[in-house]
């Protein structure tokens, strides 16, 4: 097993004080209410269904469209925790259907989480991607918050002055959220990469290794991380202890350090045994991987980034934003007022809804309608996609 916390350059995990701080608190509301966790199955969702199981909950529903996902989920849950007295049920639907609505509206959830999104900046690729990240990042949410007592979601770090379409969805659906906060109380979370989260780079390093393929790094981005386990704990306290309209990011101190995904690569290969080969580029990579693999010796290739809407650099707040960097040890809050633009937000919903309707759209079409919503909105476009590289 890989040590994620020393891959990553810390020692301890992030949250331990403040978890340690409200354990028998958290304990109890979580024993004695009902909780809806949407997109439940991914990387993140299943993090949060573990804090939360583990706490006893009197009722836990889990969402997602992955029914395989949904699989290894419950046997992973009945493998390290078992059961629970209360009520347990998992369900294979997509979170965007009438069966959806029908389940969240027949049930009175004292918590609706959702970890649904799309979370990829190369799901600006195509226009026909880009309108599933709306209806899923943006929709979808404003839609499930309107039937929720208490509604909590995962924002992205891309969402603070955004650089990519994703980002922008992010900061979007944060808009809707203010604005129905006024009638459904709502919190959210900005954070780092979660390492070796499903789809990530590092879980392209397990994948690349297991098939004996090349990996492949920038060598000029500098992220931060986070386990898995600590983005459970950050979505759970923030869904407890959020009041309306925050949101909590983890503070940037001297254990949450930016590290460069080359050197994780590197660090990752060590960790297993190997030597990294530095590849010229990705013909000599793919041939020599097989080879190089058998004496101990890794291929790879790390370059500078040259795709759109990548930033060389991570933010989880803008200097505008109001922070609260005092309720907690290892956890900062962004407090938000209401946002009362409801018909440029409309105007927003109106013209995408018409732009499917009237099968008449792209790219150029919906940055228009982002960029109305989102004047500020930084995009960087460089002509050229990570679908478009190894």
């Amino acid at each position: 097993m890989i040590d994620i916390l020393s891959l990553i350059g810390r020692d301890e995990p992030l949250f331990s004080s403040d978890m340690a701080r409200v354990d028998t608190e958290l304990k109890d509301i979580v024993n004695q209410s009902k909780f809806l966790v949407v997109g439940g199955a991914g990387s993140i969702g299943s993090a949060v269904v573990k804090e939360i199981f583990a706490r006893e909950p009197k009722t836990l529903d889990v969402v997602d469209i992955s029914e395989n996902n949904l699989v290894e989920l419950v046997r992973d849950i009945r493998s390290s925790y078992g059961y629970i007295s209360g009520e347990f049920a998992t369900y294979a639907i997509d979170a965007g259907s009438q069966i959806f609505n029908k389940l969240i509206s027949s049930n009175e959830y004292d918590y609706v989480l959702n970890l649904s999104a799309l979370k990829h900046v190369r799901s600006e690729k195509d226009p026909y991607t880009l309108m599933r990240l709306i209806q899923t990042n943006i929709f979808n949410s404003d839609e499930m918050m309107k039937k929720s007592k208490r509604y909590f979601t995962v924002s992205s770090d891309k969402a603070a002055n955004p650089a990519n379409m994703m980002g922008a969805s992010k900061r979007i659906m944060e808009m809707y959220a203010f604005y129905r906060s006024s009638v459904t109380p709502v919190s959210m979370a900005r954070f780092a990469n979660v390492a070796f989260s499903d789809g990530s780079l590092l879980y392209g390093f397990e994948q690349r290794m297991r098939k004996l393929q090349p990996i492949v790094a920038p060598n000029d981005v500098r992220r931060y991380f986070i386990t898995p386990k600590e983005s459970g704990e950050l979505c759970l306290i923030s869904a407890i202890y959020g009041s309306n309209r925050d949101i909590f990011f983890p503070k940037l101190d001297k254990r949450l350090n930016l590290i460069k995904f080359s050197d994780i690569a590197i660090k990752y290969l060590n960790a297993k045994g190997y030597e990294p080969y530095i590849c010229e580029d990705e013909n000599e990579a793919r041939a020599k991987a097989k080879e190089l693999a058998k004496a101990k010796k890794w291929a790879c290739l790390f370059s500078s980034s040259d795709t759109t809407g990548e930033k060389d650099y991570e933010e989880f707040y803008t200097g505008s934003e109001k922070l609260d960097m005092d309720r907690f040890d290892t956890i900062g809050v962004i407090e938000n007022d209401v946002i009362n633009n409801a018909e440029n937000l409309e105007i927003f919903k109106q013209n995408i809804k018409a732009m499917i309707y009237d099968n008449k759209f792209d790219k150029n079409a919906i940055m228009t309608e982002f960029m109305r919503v989102l004047p500020e909105f930084n995009h960087i476009e460089k002509g050229r996609y990570l679908d478009g590289k190894m």
